[in-house]
This record gives C-alpha cells, structure tokens and sequence, in this order.
C-alpha cells in the first residue's frame, strides 16, 4: 500500500503506518488512568496521536526520534484533525526510507548552499567579504548549517530549515536595500547571515529537534557572538589586517538585537537602521513561512478557519481572494 502522509489524511481514516516521534509525553486522565500524547511527523508535517490505557513500559519502550508504526483512526477534535492510536510499536530505523521525514530532499539544501555561497561572494566590502570566506572554508560549520532547523515548533522547524530560513532572509535584504539609499546593503546582508548562526551549537538535530545543553544555558545569541569573535580573529590572519572595530561592534549589535523587543528574549534594542531593517524583516520571513505551514497543513476543509493557534493568539483565515471569481462589472 502506498504511503498516505499527514497532509494527505482526512477524518475518520484508518492509519497503518510509520511515523517519527518528535514529541511524547505521559499523562494521567481525571480517572488516574495513563495515556500517552505523542506529536508525529514525516515530511509533510506533524499530528498529535491519542493512545488511551497506556503504562510505563510502554512510554519508556521509545524515545522523541524513534520510529513507531501506528495503527490508528483519525477524527477532528477542537478543529484540529488528531490520530486515536490502538497498537504502537518501535520500528528499526535500517528499514526505513528517511526521505520520507525529510522536509526539504538534499536537492533542495544543496541549491540553497549555492545561493548563500553565491551571495556571500557577492559582497563588496573588502572586510565582510574576508570574514564571510572563513565561514564558506571552515567545512564542519557548513555541513552543521545546512544540517540545522531554524527552530523545534515555529518556523523552519526541520533539518535544513536555518539555511532555508536564512537564504530567504537574505533575499529580502537584498531587494530592500535599494530602496533605502542609507542601509548599508553589504552590512545588512552579512547581518542576515549571521543572526542565527548561533543555532548549529544551540539545537539539537541528528534526527529529533531539542535543545543542546549549550543551547538552555547560553543560547544562540551569545553562541553567535562567540562565532562571530573566532572568524574574525580567523579573518584578520585570511586578510593580513585588523578587522575594524567599529564594523565589529555593529555586526554584534545586529545580532544581539534582532529579536527586537525584551519580552521577546533580546538583551538589546534595535539602534541602528541595519538592525530594526533586519528585526522586521527576519520577523516576516518567519511568521509568512509559519502561517503558510498552518494553512497548508490544516486537514479540515470545511472550515475557511484554522484552529486556534496558541503561539499566534489568534485562528488563521484560510480562503483567498481567487477563492471566489471576480463579479464582472
């Protein structure tokens, strides 16, 4: 039987199938029963599963990055489309085709790598360029950013995602630029580069997303700024001269205050142009990637609505304006 993936079920389906646990957890109804509520994912996206009477065994018979086979039936509940799991069980990993848990095929990250190459190179400042060269060189840095999410549950969250996610950003800047003669293009560019490039030491990526211990006590800002600090030093041997200070101290700032507000985790402000240009626009790369995943992924076509999103505070409204034909004048 051909593979029905999640952005293929419907209600009141019958699953027999493989998934990848990306999250589970083991919890106890209002009558002191166990149950297991697992998050399951392939390339498509990822479902929450139900198995009622479970038991300790079998919570610890797998871990998040496990493949189970699950036998299980499909229905809506709170508008979302869920799995009621009967049977579960671990799978061996050996025999499995991986490209189906794949979000983006190698195809896809090798093509992005040739864009970021290619726009790194494209840099006119003699000192980014120097600096952006020692990141291209250094082969264990690129297979780890290529390899990486750009987060575990919003945006981007899948191998490949932070490239994607800054490829993308990257764009942006460059056809923004130009519209703003007082942004320094080259500055903003390799601004974009490197605002989450803390994330390759900060997640964990081998197969399920988490968090490095690394990552919960420092972070990804202050991971970067630690990057940023050894290529240059790396630059300035490349380059045979110093790195300005000044074009240091702003790349940093670009990097510790691209979160843009302090309720949203970032130690500083945006105070230069560069900086609140990149703020809005990594802010919208990632929301428009994260409502586009939301409305794609949403099983009930009877709804132009999605569930209601709790990390947006809001439903999403699915119809389009092609949805209905255009009334003749």
């Amino acid at each position: 039987m051909a593979r029905r993936f999640i952005n293929q079920l419907g209600e009141h389906e019958n699953v027999d199938q493989v998934f990848l646990v990306s999250d589970k957890q083991l919890r106890t109804n209002r009558n002191g029963n166990l149950y297991l509520q697992l998050r399951l994912t392939d390339r498509t996206g990822s479902m929450t599963a139900m198995l009622w009477n479970a038991n300790d065994q079998l919570y610890a018979s797998f871990d998040n990055g496990t493949y189970v086979r699950v036998q299980a039936t499909t229905q809506f509940y709170n508008g979302a489309l869920q799995m009621i799991a009967q049977r579960l069980e671990r799978v061996d990993p050996s025999t499995i085709d991986e490209t189906d848990f794949q979000t983006l095929a190698d195809t896809d990250i090798d093509q992005l790598a040739s864009r970021l190459t290619a726009m790194l190179r494209g840099v006119k400042h003699y000192h980014l360029r120097c600096l952006a060269e020692c990141f291209l060189m250094d082969e264990q840095f690129l297979e780890k950013f290529l390899r990486a999410p750009a987060g575990i549950k919003n945006h981007h969250a899948y191998h490949g995602g932070l490239v994607e996610h800054v490829v993308s950003l990257m764009e942006l800047t460059a056809a923004v630029a130009p519209l703003y003669p007082e942004l320094d293009a080259d500055l903003l560019l390799m601004g974009a580069f490197l605002h989450d490039v803390g994330k390759i030491h900060e997640l964990t990526y081998d197969r399920e997303l988490g968090y490095s211990d690394e990552g919960q006590l420092i972070g990804h800002l202050v991971i970067a700024v630690e990057l940023l600090d050894q290529k240059i030093r790396e630059s300035q041997s490349l380059c045979n001269e110093p790195f300005p200070e000044q074009l240091r101290l702003l790349l940093k700032h670009m990097i510790l205050s691209h979160h843009g507000e302090y309720e949203f985790g970032s130690p500083k402000l945006p105070m230069t142009r560069e900086a609140v240009a990149l703020h809005f626009l990594d802010n919208l790369d990632a929301k428009l990637q994260l409502f586009n995943l939301l409305i794609q992924s949403d099983a009930n076509t009877e709804s132009n609505w999605t569930p209601y999103q709790p990390n947006l505070g809001r439903k999403l409204y699915k119809a389009t304006a092609s949805d209905s034909a255009a009334e003749e004048p």
